[in-house]
């Protein structure tokens, strides 16, 4: 526990560090030039396509006319804005990851792993195509848990519980290799990612829920339409601080859990051992 609360403080302190703050801006105008250009340019047509089809679905037909008894028709005309946002989140939430761990995550590695563990042997157990590999295959899955899933957000306590463990999996399953592919050896990192599963996946649940905060932007830009242009870019770089924030926590917690281990006698992980 005092590693998992160590490393939390440590990756708030480095959040104001110049370089991290400098780092940020490149991932964070890449994010926010496509999303919010996508927005301008599609908004729109996705708007009038989601809601000309939920008026012509004889699915929908019940819902209105229970609306209009009810006199919650005003809800019509967000519901198009809020099904799209539901729709663009988890992309959004999967681009800000992707562009943060492979713009910025090496360049936090070096820049913790020179101040705190210059030492620290670099055994380099991965490499850029593996982790692409390895970053593919991990967002398929939480993809596809996603897709299955989505019946099951329509119970309250699992609408808020299962996105949360899905994208925590997947910040825990990318934010370990890429921090360790530098520093650790394949055994090392299996040992790592075996003897710290829980408090790792934990870090990724407590970042992905706080990756829920950008929806609320979202959300008010729904129903601001006139603001829509401004909040979307603000949405965007929460969720890019949110990542950044979980790639040091991420860096501080397994490079100091790394050199713990190597200062163990564990002979298994000896690789002078035949």
């Amino acid at each position: 526990m005092n590693l998992f609360i160590d490393s939390f403080w440590r990756a708030l302190a480095y959040c104001l560090h110049p370089r991290v703050i400098m780092l940020s801006l490149l991932p964070l105008i890449l994010m926010a030039v496509i999303v919010t250009g996508l927005g301008a340019m599609y908004w729109d047509f996705a708007v009038d396509a989601v809601r000309t089809g939920m008026e012509v679905g004889p699915v929908m037909g019940w819902a209105w006319t229970w609306l209009e008894r009810v006199g919650l028709m005003n809800l019509k005309a967000v519901l198009a804005p809020l099904v799209i946002i539901l729709a663009v989140t988890p992309v959004v939430m999967i681009m800000c990851l992707l562009a943060v761990s492979f713009m910025m995550t090496p360049a936090l590695v070096n820049l913790v792993g020179t101040r705190r563990f210059p030492d620290l042997e670099r055994k380099r157990g991965g490499s850029l195509w593996q982790s692409v590999l390895w970053t593919l295959m991990s967002v398929i899955v939480a993809m596809t848990a996603l897709i299955l899933t989505l019946p099951l957000w329509w119970l309250p306590p699992l609408a808020l519980l299962l996105p949360a463990l899905i994208w925590g999996w997947l910040t825990y399953r990318v934010m370990v290799y890429d921090v360790l592919a530098e520093h650790a050896s394949v055994p090392e990192r299996v040992e790592l990612m075996k003897r710290y599963r829980f408090q790792l996946l934990g870090m990724g649940v407590l970042t992905g829920a706080m990756g829920a905060a950008p929806s609320l932007v979202w959300a008010s830009g729904a129903l601001f339409a006139a603001a829509f242009v401004i909040l979307i870019p603000v949405a965007v770089w929460i969720y890019t601080l949110v990542f950044i924030f979980s790639a040091l926590w991420f860096v501080h917690f397994l490079l100091l859990a790394l050199s713990s281990l190597r200062e163990e006698p564990v002979i298994i992980l000896n690789e002078a051992q035949p």
